[in-house]
């Protein structure tokens, strides 16, 4: 069967190699919109369904996977940067405190959907202003969720709880069990 990750991150591809051998990666091209009234945990779901229903359209014979990511922090969604400005101000909200990374999974195959969302919860080191400068001059925070990738630098964060392979962008454990419990893994 042919599976297909809908997403265009590195990440994420690089994260489902540890689950499916061969796969084909055709990012989603439809516009994502989000209802930012709702729970994190269904704003993630939503979004992934968004992706994966787009490519699914087009490739009815294959599975189709797709995932959003989002960080959560005082009730707010903290999405991908704007610029380098909004990274740095992003950074320096969340350091010292902790947020929440949201993934939510979807997966389409044949006539059925199934979606799914996971949870973790990070806390930053007190960050500089040196290291935030530093940090966003390197580019990594710009095309990330919360303006961070929490396996660039070591010194972003004190702890994490939860899956280090969700707050990277696709939880691998919950999309294991999810392909196994629908018989597409064994």
């Amino acid at each position: 069967m042919r599976i297909i990750l809908a997403s265009a991150s590195p990440r994420r591809k690089e994260l489902l190699k540890e689950i499916v051998g061969g796969f084909e990666v055709i990012p989603s091209r439809g516009e994502e919109r989000a209802d930012l009234s709702l729970p994190p945990e269904e704003i993630v779901r939503r979004l992934a369904k968004q992706k994966a229903e787009s490519v699914f359209a087009g490739n009815a014979d294959a599975l189709v996977i797709g995932a959003d990511t989002i960080v959560y922090f005082r009730g707010k969604v903290l999405g991908k940067p704007k610029d380098a400005e909004d990274a740095k101000n992003t950074l320096r909200a969340l350091s010292g405190k902790t947020h929440s990374v949201y993934t939510g999974w979807c997966i389409c195959v044949g006539t059925r959907e199934y979606t799914g969302f996971c949870r973790s919860d990070v806390t930053f080191r007190k960050l500089s202003e040196e290291f935030i400068d530093e940090y966003v001059k390197s580019g990594s925070p710009l095309d990330k969720a919360g303006s961070y990738g929490i396996q660039d630098n070591a010194r972003l964060t004190e702890k994490y709880e939860g899956s280090l392979t969700n707050i990277i962008g696709l939880p691998v454990e919950e999309l294991k069990a999810q392909l196994r419990g629908i018989g597409v893994i064994s």
